[in-house]
């Protein structure tokens, strides 16, 4: 009598295209990385359910300022470059760059990586970015989730984003009240495109024909398009701590919407801008992308920074020793318009 053929092996996480392993060994690899962002305050390590972070006696009116992003479309190119190593800091400056505008200083962020399949390797490259930049802004990398899902992103590809939380001085908060006519606009140079317009950016680079070592003022293409956003907190909070401080009224991060849309959020009703142009350069990526791509300047200026990445507007009285501080702070800058009064529906002017 032959005996019944053995069950079928009982099914695994892994079979289903889960590897728990994995998993913990990535824990295990970004662990230095992730405590070299630590602060102080921080409470525990990683591991835990929930990651703790000790508030008491740093504030006397605090108020928590939140926010949340990820680096669109430049993890397409990033992902087609096969370069990882940055777009962490991309993702840490779009949400430390918005908090900031309220005069918040950015205190813990976490990161959510979700992909098909885990490659350990570009996971370490992405979440050392995402350490290296909460490094630079003074901003512990606290916690996070790494989602491993079959069948929802295609091999090679992953999703990002970060979610940051800040404090500020109830009576140092920048919501733009302090705004007047006459205030000056002080552009602070961008490094790149940051993560904004990239469906536009390889749109351009697509038909051009994929030129990555293209010389753009010299410096290779891909370089160029993926240089990592500019972090502006450390420098900024320098200057709001100071002595000028008070007389910046109101600052704004230029991300999607350009220079166009972003400046204007933190002026009140009433007021406009008039933007002055030709107070900078066009840097030689932007030229680049707005001859190859045809694109008119009026699109330029709401897609893209086009060289201007966060925005003081400053009491006039005191805007040259803000500059003398941004010289000493090594940030290049520009005066690159004012605050004017608003009597039509259109209260952005660049010319």
């Amino acid at each position: 009598m032959t005996s019944p053929p053995p069950p079928p092996p009982g099914m695994t996480y892994r079979d289903a295209g889960v590897d728990i392993d994995a998993g913990n060994a990535l824990v295990e690899r970004i662990k230095p990385l992730v405590k070299r962002s630590f602060r102080p305050e921080v409470m525990g390590g990683l591991g835990g359910f929930g990651a703790l972070f000790d508030l008491s006696g740093k504030y006397r009116e605090p108020v928590l300022v939140s926010g949340t992003d990820g680096v669109g479309t430049k993890l397409k190119l990033a992902q087609q470059l096969g370069r990882h190593d940055t777009i962490g800091i991309d993702l840490v400056a779009m949400c430390v760059n918005d908090v900031l505008v309220q005069g918040a200083e950015p205190l813990f962020f976490l990161d959510y990586f979700a992909t098909g399949k885990l490659d350990l390797d570009t996971t370490v490259a992405v979440v050392g970015g995402i350490a290296e930049g909460c490094t630079q802004s003074g901003c512990a990398l606290i916690g996070g989730e790494t989602a491993e899902m079959p069948d929802m992103y295609a091999p090679g590809e992953y999703d990002l984003a970060g979610f940051c939380v800040a404090a500020v001085e109830k009576s140092e908060l920048r919501d733009g009240a302090a705004v007047r006519e006459g205030d000056l606009l002080i552009g602070i140079a961008s490094s790149g495109p940051h993560s904004n317009g990239y469906s536009l950016v390889r749109r351009i680079y697509d038909k051009a024909g994929r030129p990555a070592e293209l010389d753009v003022g010299g410096v290779a293409l891909a370089d160029a398009l993926m240089a990592p956003t500019r972090l502006y907190v450390k420098p900024v909070l320098e200057l709001l701590r100071g002595a000028h401080g008070p007389a910046i009224h109101a600052m704004a991060h230029v991300t999607g919407g350009g220079l166009t849309e972003n400046i204007i959020r933190v002026v009140p009703d009433g007021l406009g801008l008039d933007i002055d142009a030709s107070s900078w350069e066009l840097p030689p990526v932007f030229q680049w992308l707005q001859r190859e791509g045809s694109v008119e300047n009026a699109e330029m200026w709401r897609t893209f920074n086009c060289g201007i990445g966060f925005v003081l507007v400053v009491d006039p009285a005191s805007a040259p020793d803000i500059e003398a501080e941004l010289l000493r702070l090594a940030l290049p800058h520009w005066r690159i318009g004012q605050v004017v009064a608003a009597t039509s529906d259109e209260r952005v002017r660049i010319g």
